[in-house]
């Protein structure tokens, strides 16, 4: 298993919004020090709390920073670009970055974004569709593109740079609650990326997400593989559940109050004790807020539901301060990334083993100390006796 964050981001209104982006920067390059596979960055315009406007420009920022850490957009809305225009700029990062960009794409999920461009929030998810289509033949057509919809043409349409990747750069298509994902990456081939696997429509959506796309990949002659299918879930962990629970007193209420009274997505409605809070969110499976051996367990049952997924993204929130934020995702990293990995069982058999043939290697320990001893009292004494006879 792999893993990374979904960094949308989430910054409370009423702080400096240049240091929150910072922040975000900051977090990026610790995860790359720390081992994490990938961060996805959000596309949204109104609001105020997910205030990345442009993925694209951020992720050519955090690429000049970081060394290893896969970088994708988390994703683009695609209703709201030309697709040609759209997929340049993806390919052009593809160069920057060295093959380190991923395409992730979906609908829009403000409802307030659509508004303000004039797009009909029913048609979105076809219009996503009809621009994967353009998108998917402009990286891959070795023919110019020629389409016309009610909101885009393309007009003998090619990429004047091909992608750095080969065959191109992985494309990845956001799925909520309703099927038009897992159908959109299987009649296109491309990976999966369920946004939102720990609500309760979510989860239950993975029990049937893989076969939609499998089955809708067959209709098209096209393959999709487990280990590009993405979760996405929240989770905040420290030493000790009492202590995790203490730290995300600083902004969980603000979090889940965004989501009630803006986002349009109620989490735990009606409750304003942050206590009962999170055991709402604990005992609904949409969050994690305790420990790594919670947090496992939370894998677990992922890993049950879906029938298996390749990464797990952790949905990047501000429920804590900077500090135990960065320190939290230092605990995922020390104590739940092994676990799924396959990096704990070679050092500890190697252990073991040690352990187990030690008397063996302590009794061949106490030899080599006696022969040099015995070594050491020889030469000395060859020594004595050469200066005796030189006499």
């Amino acid at each position: 298993m792999k893993f990374g964050i979904f960094l949308a981001p989430f910054h409370p209104t009423g702080q400096n919004p240049t240091l929150a982006l910072e922040r975000d920067l900051e977090l990026i390059c610790a995860l790359d020090r720390l081992g994490y596979d990938e961060a996805w960055i959000g596309e949204h315009h109104s609001a105020g709390f997910e205030i990345i406007a442009s993925p694209e420009v951020f992720i050519a920022t955090a690429a000049e920073r970081t060394r290893n850490i896969r970088l994708g957009t988390g994703v683009s809305s695609l209703p709201f670009h030309h697709p040609l225009v759209l997929t340049d700029r993806m390919v052009l990062l593809d160069h920057l970055t060295r093959g380190r960009v991923m395409f992730g794409v979906g609908p829009g999920s403000l409802p307030s974004d659509a508004y303000m461009m004039g797009i009909d929030v029913t048609a979105q998810r076809e219009r996503m569709e009809e621009s994967l289509e353009a998108i998917m033949a402009l990286l891959t057509s070795d023919e110019p593109v020629t389409m016309t919809t009610d909101w885009f043409t393309l007009r003998d349409a090619r990429l004047q740079l091909r992608p750095y990747t080969k065959p191109h750069l992985e494309v990845a298509v956001a799925a909520m609650v309703s099927p038009s994902g897992p159908r959109a990456a299987g009649r296109f081939g491309v990976s999966l990326l369920s946004v939102g696997a720990t609500t309760q429509g979510g989860f239950n959506a993975l029990e049937t997400a893989w076969d939609i796309a499998t089955e809708r990949a067959a209709e098209y002659s096209n393959t999709v593989h487990r280990e590009d299918w993405r979760l996405v879930g929240p989770m905040y962990i420290a030493e000790t559940e009492e202590q995790a629970r203490a730290d995300v007193a600083h902004g969980l209420m603000d979090w889940v109050q965004y989501f009630e009274k803006v986002a349009a997505l109620p989490l735990a409605p009606g409750i304003d004790d942050v206590d009962k809070l999170i055991d709402a969110l604990n005992n609904a499976g949409l969050s994690v807020i305790g420990t790594p051996a919670m947090m496992r367990a939370q894998l677990e049952r992922l890993t049950e539901q879906s029938g298996g997924f390749g990464t797990f993204l952790v949905m990047s929130t501000e429920w804590a301060n900077r500090e135990n934020t960065l320190r939290s995702y230092e605990l995922f990293a020390r104590e739940v990334m092994p676990h799924f990995q396959g990096s704990l069982v070679a050092p500890q058999r190697s252990r073991d083993w040690a352990a187990e043939n030690r008397p063996a290697f302590m009794g061949e320990v106490g030899k080599a100390i006696t022969k040099a001893v015995q070594d050491h009292y020889a030469e000395a004494a060859a020594k004595e006796a050469a200066a005796r006879d030189a006499g």
